[in-house]
């Protein structure tokens, strides 16, 4: 049985997210780790929504909240395109190291903003290589590893992020969607939801 969204379906900059974008989203999120969504002591993503979403609760919930935030980003930064390459009115000076990539539009160059390299570490474990090719090429083809890799990047470091840091997606981020999103993930007696398309006997 297909999901049903109403709140997810709010339209960012004048455009509504895709189902399948939403639906790739909550799919990520459902055997996502806790641990990526847990509360730490830096001013991270969850640090500048609170306002918006805040109080934070359950992990569940947790997920929730950050699950908006991916829906509304890439309504600014890409209208929710998986391939979007460098952005048109790019300034500065254009290298593969620093080249925007996908629906989240984030360069190979993110990695330096974690000194622990646990991003690095991720890429590479994840995709066997951390060079910027493969990075900019993986980024836009693989959908679960570009959604975790901007969670965790969201974690240690929002400075990097434009409609972030300068406030742009606050006013569109939304509760009921949140609580949309939440309703997906719950878990109903001993059983996560199904996947799409998927029935239990």
């Amino acid at each position: 049985m297909a999901r049903q969204y109403k709140a997810c379906l709010s339209q960012v900059r004048g455009s509504s997210p895709p189902v399948s974008f939403l639906d790739e989203l909550v799919d990520w999120a459902i055997t996502a780790p806790d641990a990526l969504f847990a509360p730490n002591a830096i001013s991270d993503i969850y640090s500048s929504v609170m306002p918006q979403l805040g109080p934070y609760g359950l992990p569940v919930h947790r997920k929730a909240v950050m699950l908006e935030v991916l829906r509304v980003l890439p309504g600014h930064e890409s209208t929710w395109n998986w391939n979007e390459g460098v952005h048109a009115g790019k300034t500065a000076r254009k290298t593969s190291h620093n080249e925007e990539t996908g629906a989240f539009q984030v360069s190979a160059d993110s990695m330096e903003l974690d000194k622990s390299k646990s991003l690095e570490n991720f890429v590479q474990a994840t995709i066997g290589a951390t060079d910027d090719a493969t990075f900019i090429a993986r980024m836009k083809s693989d959908h679960k590893f570009a959604i975790e890799y901007v969670v965790r990047l969201l974690r240690i470091n929002i400075s990097w992020n434009g409609p972030v840091s300068r406030r742009r997606i606050h006013g569109e981020l939304k509760k009921t969607a949140v609580t949309e999103f939440r309703n997906h993930l719950q878990i109903v007696g001993d059983f996560a939801p199904p996947p799409p398309g998927v029935r239990y006997a």
